[in-house]
C-alpha cells in the first residue's frame, strides 16, 4: 500500500460563554465587535464534510466561499447540496492533496471545517491555524503523540482558537445525564465507560459502487473511508477512534477544567473479525488476495484511565466483530448510575438512583430524560430535527458558528484535542509493551486547576 499520508484524502466518515473574549489569546487577532457572519471554508467535502457543508448552508449567518477536495466524485456530490441550497457556489480547489493550502490563502474565509481522514487532521489545522484561519476540526486519534503538542503550540502561539467536532457529546441522552450529573443526582462521580462499539467491517471494505454496497476492496479500489481507513486497521493496534466514548463523560468528569487525565493502561484480543469478513463475503473467499492479509488491530480494544481526582474510565474500541452498534456508555457515582441501551436511543436507558429507585432494581430512564432533558434541546429541537445523527451535528456546527461569532470561548478545544486525540499513540504504546502503564500528558500544562467547566453553560442558553 502506499504511505497513507501520501494517499488521496476522500473524507472522514459548545457551549458558554467566559463575556467577550478579545483580550484573551483566544481571539487576541479579532477586533471586539461580534461578526454578523462567518466566512466558511470546507478542507474535506467527502461524506462527512457533506454533512457539514449542508448544515452550514441553511444558515442565514455562513456564507460557504471555498471548498477543497481532490476527489472529483465527492465534489460533484458537493455541488448537488450546494445547488440544491440556492446558495452562491464557492471556489473550488481541487488540484491535488495540497490544493487546500490556497483555499487557505484567501481573505474572505475566518474559518475551516477539517473532515478529512485521520492523518491529515494535524498537519492542515496547524496549516490553518498558521493562515490565520480558526479550525474546527473533525473527530480520530493522533497518528503520534507529538502531533497532539504541535496543534497546542500553533494554537498559543497564533492565538487562534480550535474547536474539536465531537457530536456525540451533543447527543440528547448525554446531554439529560450531563444535566443530572451537573444537579449531583448521582452524588460524587466514581466510573464512567464509552466507547466505539460500531460494525465497521462493511464500511472497511467496499466494492467501489456505492457507499454502503460493501465488498471486500479497499485503498485504492475502495470508495468513501474504505480508501484509507483500513489501512490503520493493517498497520497499528490500539484505542484507534477514542473520542465518541470519550469526550461525553470527560466534560462530565470535568477533564482539562478542574481535573486531568493521569495514566492509561490498554489491552487487546487477537484480530479475527476482517479476515473472516473477507473470507465469509460473496464477493471475497479464502482465495481472495485480502484474505491473507495480516490485520494488526485487535477485534476488541480495552483502555483504562486513571484522572487526577480519583475517577477510573473504561473505553472499548470494537468496530471488526458482528454487533448492533452502541457507544456503551455508563455513568456511576456514590447515588447512583446510568447506562445507555439500544443504541443510545433517548427514552432506552436504564437508570437507579439510592434515594429514589426501588432496592436493586433498575428503572426505564424515560421519565428522568424528560424532566433532565437539556434545555438547550428544548429550545433547539426544532432546528435540530433532521440534522444528522438524530440532531447531534446541528449542535456541533452551530456552537462552532455561534462561539466565533461572539468571540467567546470553544467549549471543546485544543486542550481537549489534544487530551483526547493522544489517547490513540499512547494505547497503541501501552498494548505494545504487554499493558504498560503510560502517562498521559497534561496539555494544558498546569491551566486544568485553575480552568473552569464551561460546556453548555452559556448564560444566554443559545449554545
Amino acid at each position: 500500500m502506499k504511505s497513507m499520508h501520501r494517499r488521496s484524502f476522500i473524507r472522514q466518515t459548545g457551549m458558554l460563554t467566559l463575556g467577550a473574549m478579545a483580550s484573551s489569546s483566544a481571539f487576541a487577532t479579532f477586533n471586539t465587535e461580534p461578526a454578523k457572519k462567518v466566512r466558511i471554508g470546507i478542507i474535506g467535502v467527502g461524506f462527512r464534510g457533506q454533512d457539514h457543508l449542508e448544515l452550514l448552508l441553511k444558515r442565514d449567518d455562513v456564507e460557504v466561499n471555498a471548498i477543497a477536495d481532490p476527489q472529483a466524485r465527492m465534489l460533484a456530490m458537493a455541488d448537488k447540496i450546494i445547488v440544491a441550497s440556492g446558495k452562491k457556489k464557492p471556489a473550488v480547489y481541487s488540484n491535488g492533496n495540497y490544493d487546500y493550502q490556497n483555499l487557505l490563502k484567501r481573505d474572505d474565509i475566518d474559518a475551516v471545517i477539517i473532515a478529512t481522514p485521520w492523518e491529515w487532521h494535524i498537519e492542515q489545522a496547524i496549516d490553518a491555524l498558521n493562515a490565520g484561519k480558526i479550525p474546527g476540526v473533525e473527530v480520530c486519534g493522533a497518528i503520534k503523540l507529538s502531533d497532539c503538542w504541535d496543534i497546542v503550540h500553533a494554537s498559543e502561539k497564533t492565538g487562534l482558537p480550535v474547536m474539536i467536532l465531537e457530536n456525540v457529546n451533543y447527543r440528547r441522552d448525554i446531554m439529560a445525564v450531563l444535566n443530572m450529573v451537573r444537579k449531583g443526582m448521582f452524588g460524587e462521580l466514581l466510573h464512567a465507560q464509552g466507547g466505539y462499539e460500531h460494525d465497521l467491517r462493511g464500511v472497511k471494505f467496499n466494492d467501489g459502487v456505492t457507499a454502503y454496497n460493501s465488498g471486500v476492496e479497499f485503498g485504492d479500489k475502495g470508495l468513501s473511508e474504505a480508501a484509507w481507513r483500513t489501512q490503520h486497521s493493517i498497520d497499528r493496534n490500539g484505542e484507534l477512534y477514542p473520542t465518541h466514548g470519550l469526550g461525553p463523560v470527560a466534560v462530565m468528569l470535568d477533564i482539562n477544567r478542574g481535573n486531568r487525565l493521569t495514566k492509561l493502561s490498554s489491552v487487546s484480543t487477537k484480530s479475527r473479525g476482517l479476515n473472516r469478513y473477507i473470507k465469509n463475503h460473496p464477493k471475497g473467499g479464502i482465495n481472495h488476495p485480502n484474505a491473507s492479509i495480516q490485520f494488526k488491530l485487535g477485534d476488541i480494544v480495552t483502555t483504562q484511565l486513571q484522572t487526577a481526582n480519583g475517577e477510573t474510565i473504561v473505553l472499548t474500541h470494537d468496530t471488526s466483530s458482528p454487533r448492533p452498534y452502541n457507544l456503551g456508555f455508563r455513568v456511576q457515582g456514590t447515588n447512583g448510575i446510568w447506562q445507555d441501551h439500544h443504541a443510545g436511543e433517548f427514552n432506552a436507558g436504564l437508570i437507579y438512583f439510592e434515594d429514589k429507585s426501588k432496592s436493586h432494581s433498575w428503572e426505564n430512564s424515560e421519565a428522568y430524560m424528560k424532566e433532565y432533558d437539556h434545555p438547550l434541546w428544548k429550545k433547539y429541537e426544532h432546528l435540530a430535527e433532521g440534522a444528522g445523527h438524530g440532531g447531534m451535528d446541528f449542535f456541533v456546527i452551530n456552537t462552532f458558528i455561534e462561539c466565533i461569532k461572539q468571540k467567546t470561548e470553544f467549549p471543546l478545544d485544543v486542550y481537549d484535542l489534544a487530551t483526547w486525540y493522544a489517547i490513540t499513540p499512547l494505547s497503541e504504546k501501552s498494548i505494545a509493551d504487554g499493558g504498560k502503564l503510560m502517562n498521559i500528558p497534561d496539555f494544558t500544562k498546569g491551566k486544568w486547576k485553575s480552568r473552569k467547566p464551561i460546556f453548555c453553560i452559556n448564560p444566554n442558553g443559545d449554545y
